[in-house]
């Protein structure tokens, strides 16, 4: 599969259902979550004042808002506008933008941070080394990085969500694959949480979560 391919398939697949998703997981997407928030928070204290994070793949902006509440400078960017037509309208005072992880508009080294959450799990695993080479690229001595992905090795196939005719697979990754790739990508990982399946909240795989750093000096 082509990069046109995926790309085009994933945006499909989130213009058409965007309204249908807002309206059924309403919120921040973080409520029962106290995990997650608390991750969220040891990043933002990570991050400081390095700089404006970017929030790729932010769907309809709940993460974004949630960033931006703990007071870091952050936008976020998606390839679908149906998603960041719902970003737009729920946080107002933020800036969304359309584009892809793959080729992010932005200079070398211009981000203080960037997270992933649940957005590179429409990546072919043999673009994944392309994708974290990217996020380092933007990314400035010192910057961090927040991975977050369902832990596993089968795919989940979503087929006709709400009754509409799109389909898309969600890949599981498994947190020591990542880890290396992010190592490979010349990334120091900070820290590697895995969180059980929680049937309370409909998630029956593990959920990690990968902190990372790009290294003050480049490599030799």
């Amino acid at each position: 599969m082509t990069d046109a391919d995926f790309l085009t398939a994933t945006r499909t697949f989130y213009d058409t259902v965007a309204e249908d998703y807002a309206d059924h997981f309403p919120g921040d997407g973080l409520a029962g979550r106290p995990l997650d928030r608390a991750l969220l928070g040891v990043y933002a204290e990570l991050v400081g004042g390095g700089g404006t994070v970017a929030d790729l793949g932010c769907g309809p902006g709940r993460i974004t808002g949630y960033l931006a509440s703990l007071g870091l400078p952050v936008f976020g960017l998606d390839l679908s506008e149906g998603m960041l037509a719902i970003a737009r309208r729920e946080n107002p005072g933020l800036r969304f933008e359309r584009g892809s992880m793959l080729d992010i508009d932005l200079a070398d080294g211009s981000l203080g941070g960037v997270v992933s959450w649940y957005s590179s799990i429409h990546t072919p695993v043999d673009r994944l080394p392309s994708l974290f080479a990217e996020f380092h690229r933007v990314l400035a001595p010192g910057g961090h990085l927040l991975l977050a992905f369902q832990a596993g090795d089968v795919p989940r196939r979503h087929d006709h969500p709400w009754g509409h005719p799109v389909s898309l697979d969600f890949q599981r990754r498994r947190p020591e694959h990542m880890a290396d790739l992010l190592t490979e990508a010349d990334f120091t990982v900070v820290s590697r949480t895995v969180r059980e399946p929680n049937e309370t909240l409909a998630e029956p795989v593990p959920q990690a979560f990968l902190i990372a750093r790009k290294p003050q000096q480049p490599a030799p």
